[in-house]
């Protein structure tokens, strides 16, 4: 095929290059923290539309995606100097803002792309890039959307303006053939500066660090995905974080991102078929949308009609049952209307008794006779011929209202999935699932879990599924699991009394011993120089920084390297114990494990000798005094991680290690394994043996024996910078429920 022309995937790119907030080309993008790109001036009315006290109380906000007030683009020269200069930092001195005041600056703004809150800190959108390439890139494609309006040279003078052939990024200016030559003659220093085709993107040639702005940017972060300078890393926020050379990560980025494109140029035709696939699924979704709206429409129809039905019956009923009470009503009304005097009975009766004739008096009188007698009694023991209530007419469709307020689509749920980041087992087990995105609500879910036999000895119920009570929540606590045990786990949503499939099985290994809860201790030994503690005492982290490099003159090549210790402040005198943390994998070097408390006051008053690698023999360096043997059993035993890994100790004849851990630490090629993303410790005080686990599987991956005299405690060692994270046991998350 013929390659198509330059300007073809220019045109087509138009939806990558759309502002998120104004649906327009970007100007002037700048980098978000979490490497999403937004105009400078979207930035800008972001915050201000976040602080509401900045507006005046008849002003207009725009919202995304409604129409805006058009804020002039200020020139290149004034955008730099607005990105930079003390105004633009929070929100870039919002209206009704100014130094001093009460109102707090608001330097929070939700990120357009991914939702996530950002938060831009005290300097605001002056510590935000500028999105040079994607300017660049914009820049290439309004130059291909008009390319019949030329760029015209800023020196030449109307009427005789020229096109412009080249653009100078020194001058940041545009020229004809000639006004270049006139404005950059050879063998003078303008005939060095950068030249490029016509362009009205004029970007520095170098780009400075926001925090340090008369630093260039000549490294990585690779916690922060930003370039820094030398300062940002020396004392700076990104002190403790992990960073490359520029030229490194330029490197490594670049042949990742062409590789990934040349894989998606590769699967051209699978794309093409993936998207036809899409396409009918689009259309299938259509028309099954519509029908199910039909059929929708025609059952609420139907329940219309049936309603409408039992409301003519129910409203004839009424209707009948009134009208006959009136009519008994009526009659008993004009019944006593003739018992009133000169109408009606008694009329009659007065008119009778005028009759002299005595047998047709008699004849007569008889049966008037008795009607008197009635209305007499009647006027005695009066009742109502009708019941004026309708109480036996009343409705009552409260559980018809629930039922249909409950009404729902009768089909299966969609199975959930259990959560493995958030779901945990140690004691208990805290089991975490979640539902799709689209998924409709569900009146309970059962959490069914079994223990997988290890032997045949456990017997047939260890392999049977247990269920949980009714959840009506996203997790559950399972209180009766056993320790070193593998279970799986599985969940079902109900809805309807209709069960959906059960979620794929997950596995969790017990751990090999009861949780130990404990936080790190800020007083034996804390140093607060070095070591930064959080207010909650699980976190603790070390920080190289100044004071580290101010100490160095009192530090002489090979004499020792300073480890900080910390412990915890729960000791262990008894029993089998286990406990489980992460280290982050930029940490340089830390030492974990357990030490009595005997050995803790030998290091903490004499920490020179005893914090040197020669000294430790298990440190998990190759130092070539490790290879002395360990003594039969010693008051510590620490393993060392650094640097995304974990060093299996040097282990001799002498040492009272397991035959396994023995051979894979006397093989170079064993002793070094991937760290793991949280590592477990069991101390066995009774059997006096300390273990190291992979704490996701369980796995042990050292042990060895300990001398367990005193009381023992979980120890720490960091240098440089490292950081370590307690796990939150069940037993400690549970009181938060």
């Amino acid at each position: 095929r013929d390659r198509p022309s330059a300007t073809v995937p220019i045109k087509n790119i138009e939806r990558e290059l759309i502002c998120p907030i104004c649906k327009e080309l970007f100007t002037h993008p700048l980098i978000l923290p979490c490497q999403h790109s937004v105009c400078h001036k979207c930035v800008r009315e972001l915050l201000m539309l976040n602080h509401e006290d900045s507006f005046d109380a008849g002003s207009e906000c725009s919202l995304p995606g409604s129409p805006r007030s058009r804020v002039p683009s200020p020139s290149m020269e004034r955008l730099d100097r607005l990105v930079r200069s003390g105004g633009s930092r929070g929100s870039i001195s919002s209206p009704g803002w100014r130094r001093g005041s009460v109102t707090p600056r608001v330097t929070t703004i939700p990120c357009p792309g991914c939702q996530h809150d950002i938060d831009l800190g005290e300097r605001g959108i002056s510590m935000l890039f500028r999105n040079f390439t994607l300017e660049s890139i914009v820049e290439r494609y309004r130059q291909a959307a008009r390319a019949a309006i030329a760029i015209m040279c800023n020196i030449c003078k109307p009427p005789q303006q020229q096109e412009a052939t080249k653009s100078c990024m020194d001058c940041k200016a545009s020229y004809c053939n000639e006004c270049f030559k006139l404005h950059h003659p050879w063998g003078t220093p303008k005939a060095q500066h950068e030249y490029v085709g016509p362009t009205t993107n004029f970007r520095p040639k170098v780009l400075m660090c926001p925090e340090h702005e008369m630093e260039k940017v000549n490294m990585y972060c690779e916690v922060c995905r930003r370039p820094v300078c030398h300062l940002c890393k020396l004392g700076g926020s990104h002190a403790n974080h992990k960073v490359t050379s520029m030229s490194s990560a330029y490197k490594i980025l670049k042949e990742k991102l062409a590789k990934s494109i040349h894989y998606l140029i590769s699967k051209e035709d699978q794309v093409r078929t993936q998207i036809t696939d899409l396409e009918q699924l689009i259309s299938q979704t259509e028309e099954n949308g519509q029908l199910a709206e039909r059929q929708a429409n025609e059952h609420f129809e139907r329940l219309f009609e049936t309603l409408q039905e039992r409301k003519s019956e129910m409203l004839r009923s009424i209707e009948q049952s009134r009208n006959r009470r009136l009519d008994h009503l009526k009659a008993q009304v004009e019944e006593y209307q003739g018992m009133l005097e000169n109408s009606g009975l008694v009329g009659y009766a007065q008119e009778v008794l005028k009759e002299t004739d005595q047998s047709c008096f008699v004849q007569t009188a008889k049966q008037l006779h008795t009607r008197i007698q009635k209305a007499t009694e009647s006027l005695r023991t009066f009742h109502p011929s009708a019941d004026p209530c309708f109480d036996e007419f009343v409705l009552d469709t409260s559980r018809e209202e629930t039922l249909l307020k409950e009404m729902c689509f009768g089909g299966v749920p969609d199975p959930p999935l259990i959560d493995l980041s958030n779901s945990k087992v140690y004691n208990e087990a805290s089991i975490c699932w979640r539902l799709s995105d689209d998924h409709l609500p569900t009146d309970h879910h059962v959490l069914e879990y079994r223990r997988w036999p290890a032997s045949q000895e456990d017997g047939e119920d260890s392999g049977v599924w247990r269920a949980t009570e009714r959840v009506h929540g996203p997790s559950t606590v399972v209180c009766d699991v056993d320790p070193n045990s593998l279970y799986a786990f599985r969940v079902r949503s109900c809805r309807n009394s209709m069960f959906s499939p059960y979620s794929p099985e997950v596995t969790f290994h017990t751990p090999p011993a009861p949780a130990f809860g404990f936080l790190f201790s800020d007083k034996c030994g804390f140093s607060t120089e070095r070591l930064i503690l959080n207010k909650r005492r699980d976190t603790v982290e070390n920080v190289a920084g100044m004071a580290f490099l101010l100490a160095a003159d009192r530090v002489q090549t090979g004499s020792y390297i300073g480890l900080d210790y910390i412990i915890g402040d729960t000791g262990i005198s008894q029993g089998r114990h286990y406990w489980a943390f992460k280290v982050e994998p930029y940490s340089y070097m830390v030492k974990v494990g357990v030490a009595s408390d005997s050995k803790l006051i030998e290091w903490f008053h004499n920490p020179r000798d005893t914090s040197s690698p020669r000294y430790d023999h298990d440190s998990g360096h190759d130092s070539g005094s490790e290879d002395t043997c360990y003594e039969l059993s010693q008051p510590f035993t620490l393993l060392t991680l650094g640097m995304g890994r974990l060093f299996i100790p040097k282990a001799s004849s002498s040492s009272s290690v397991s035959s396994a851990n023995a051979t894979a630490a006397n093989d170079p090629g064993n002793r070094v394994l991937p760290m793991p993303q949280r590592l477990g410790v069991c101390l066995d005080y009774d059997a006096g043996r300390v273990y190291f686990y992979d704490a996701d599987t369980m796995r042990c991956l050292y042990e060895r024996q300990v001398d367990c005299s005193g009381t023992m405690y979980p120890a720490f060692g960091l240098m440089g910078s490292g950081k370590v994270q307690l796990e939150e046991f069940i037993t400690a998350k549970r009181l938060t429920f």
